[in-house]
């Protein structure tokens, strides 16, 4: 792993950090390094829950625009192909992730953030996608995972115009999940990221999939999906463990060991 993308620890919290001042523009470095700490998080097992994060003043400004310019389309062809692919990973992780924004969070910076599953916006926020302001479309994600979450209207919305929107309406849509004063934007979505910490591991991810799966198949298939990880559930430790402290103690008290 490099040095544009850090991971830095704390107890069962790992947060991914965005190093590439000013910006944070996602290059094919940034892009590589990210994969590589995704791949870090994702086996290590000490590590329950993960946050996003650009630093204090800024999440990501979207794509080098400078690199991406210079690009023919055979380039852009495969390059695009490793920015789905980095931020497929982030998707793909069956940890809890949390998003937390301060400053921009525009083009991939923003679908950098639609991958996790809860986004954190400081109250200065902004976030959109402004692809179409340089005559493309979002490429990584943009056009297939704000419709999911927002609904296509309110997407269209962003995407047609390519308006940034502040974190009250972030709020108001559905984009963001919390609002917090700029300077507590880390330390909110690791405090959200640390309830999921202590939570049955197994049991997290198999809800986070069977829900993720959901958005793309019928019911009758989600259903038998959700079926089958329920059932899985009883060959855990962490099952068993807190079925017996709901039986003696009352719900909301068993200790999970992820296992």
């Amino acid at each position: 792993m490099g040095e544009l993308v850090l991971v830095e620890t704390e107890q069962a919290v790992a947060t991914i950090r965005l190093n590439r001042p000013p910006m944070n523009a996602l290059s094919a470095a940034l892009q590589a390094d990210l994969a590589a700490a995704v791949a870090q998080v994702a086996d290590d097992d000490a590590i329950r829950a993960v946050v996003l994060y650009g630093g204090e003043k800024l999440f990501a400004a979207g794509a080098d625009i400078k690199e991406m310019s210079e690009a023919s389309y055979a380039q852009m062809t495969e390059r695009s192909r490793r920015l789905q692919a980095a931020l497929n990973a982030v998707a793909a992780l069956s940890k809890p992730v949390v998003a937390a924004i301060t400053g921009y969070a525009l083009g991939g910076g923003l679908e950098l953030a639609l991958c996790a599953d809860f986004r954190v916006l400081g109250e200065s926020a902004k976030v959109g996608q402004p692809e179409i302001l340089l005559g493309l479309i979002p490429g990584a994600g943009g056009t297939q995972r704000l419709p999911r979450l927002i609904g296509p209207a309110k997407a269209k919305d962003l995407i047609f115009s390519g308006r940034f929107v502040g974190a009250a309406e972030a709020l108001e849509i559905g984009l963001a999940d919390k609002v917090v004063p700029d300077n507590q934007a880390h330390q909110a979505a690791c405090e959200l990221a640390a309830r999921f910490a202590t939570g049955p591991a197994l049991a997290l991810a198999a809800a986070k999939q069977a829900i993720d799966i959901a958005l793309d198949t019928d019911l009758v298939t989600g259903l038998e999906y959700e079926r089958v990880s329920f059932a899985g559930m009883f060959a855990t430790e962490d099952a068993q463990n807190g079925m017996r402290s709901f039986l003696e103690n009352g719900p909301g008290k068993a200790t999970f060991n992820g296992r």
